[in-house]
């Protein structure tokens, strides 16, 4: 098994100092930042653009994983990859070209992630799968933090593992969503090698990330 890496969601960090909460986090061990990017209008909710990215990169040497919510997604892509995202996750839904959209991110040097929706099947991008470095699980609605876990969307991991295996490719299985101490085993246990918190890491334990960090990686 891959090790396991934890990438914070900063959708629950304290916006009014972004800055030192990715300090925090680095201090506490975690492997990349998780920004979720919302426009409104393919997900009911709006976040933040490059120029804040742009910002915080000087802040962290850790990998920014960045999930780009938004449609039509490839106007955006060049902006974040300029920001300093250095994972670029985009949904099959947002882009009249999946394919297209893919090879726009690795001629930008990034490394290039495709999210499936709780109700999005994996065969709109087995095609794809030698090109793409990690595939995004969402077990929740993506939009808003908070939500629980679904636990059905594991089926969906354990299915890219299989094909994983049978192919011998090496793409990272992520999975966000009410990520939490009970749940996280299972998740790994499916297949998945990058979890993605926010409630959790941020909020547990009376805020102490490092803790929150080691308690998700512990199967």
């Amino acid at each position: 098994m891959k090790n396991i890496q934890i990438s914070p969601s900063i959708l629950s960090a304290d916006f009014s100092q972004l800055g030192i909460e990715i300090k925090r986090l680095e201090e506490g061990g975690a492997d990349m930042v998780h920004v979720d990017v919302m426009d409104g209008h393919f997900v009911p909710n709006l976040t933040i653009g490059p120029p804040v990215i742009k910002s915080l990169r000087k802040h962290s040497s850790l990998k920014f994983d960045v999930h780009l919510m938004i449609s039509p997604v490839d106007k955006y892509i060049e902006a974040y990859s300029d920001a300093g995202a250095d994972i670029i996750t985009i949904h099959p839904e947002a882009t009249s070209n999946l394919s297209k959209s893919i090879s726009k991110i690795k001629e930008l040097k990034k490394k290039v992630g495709v999210s499936l929706n709780p109700e999005t099947k994996t065969d709109i991008i087995k095609k794809n799968l030698k090109d793409i470095d990690l595939v995004l699980i969402m077990s929740v609605h993506p939009g808003f933090g908070g939500q629980e876990f679904m636990p059905e969307v594991l089926d969906k991991v354990r299915e890219l593992k299989t094909v994983q295996k049978d192919q011998n490719l090496s793409f990272d299985i992520e999975i966000d969503g009410g990520i939490n101490f009970e749940n996280s085993k299972s998740a790994i246990e499916a297949g998945a090698n990058i979890l993605v918190s926010g409630t959790t890491i941020f909020k547990s334990n009376n805020g102490d990330i490092k803790k929150n960090i080691e308690l998700l990686k512990s199967v």
